[in-house]
């Protein structure tokens, strides 16, 4: 449910997404705040989930985690007891790093990192097809990434 932002608010949610590790004094600085007021507001936006938390973002290739795999999925028998099952089981999957519950052909969307083809097949065939209520799976390579998830377009006031 959206909260009230104001403009203070959303200048410290841009100044996050572009660098995590801003300093709260180098924050403050940046929106024109003090740094007590500014600790205060963070601290709200985290509170109330606005911000969910803080990572680093790793770039896939160099920690072998070079094959990116778009999974369509459609739930077996459309029931919301299958779609709650197939949610769980792909949000326990470690190689699901996103997933959506789209409209159209699939059902869920997941976007699944994993080293290499054979990785992927071993997952595929032992993990994904084996989950009773998955009816049918299509595979998406990703050849090259274009653009990763980057900040939200958050309106400025």
């Amino acid at each position: 449910m959206p909260i009230s932002l104001d403009s203070i608010d959303l200048r410290i949610l841009s100044a996050l997404q572009a660098d995590g590790r801003l300093t709260n004094v180098e924050l403050a600085d940046f929106v024109g705040l003090s740094p007590s007021p500014c600790l205060r507001r963070v601290k709200r936006l985290e509170r109330e989930g606005v911000i969910r938390g803080y990572r680093a973002i790793i770039n896939r290739r160099t920690v072998s985690l070079g094959l990116t795999v778009f999974t369509e999925i459609k739930v077996n028998r459309h029931n919301r007891a299958n779609a709650d099952g197939l949610q769980k089981a792909l949000e326990a999957i470690p190689e699901v790093v996103a997933c959506h519950m789209v409209s159209g052909a699939p059902d869920f969307i997941a976007e699944i990192v994993v080293p290499d083809l054979a990785a992927y097949e071993v997952l595929l065939s032992n993990v994904l097809l084996e989950l009773p209520m998955v009816e049918d799976i299509r595979s998406n390579f990703s050849m090259r990434t274009v653009k990763t998830e980057g900040p939200l377009p958050i309106p400025q006031k």
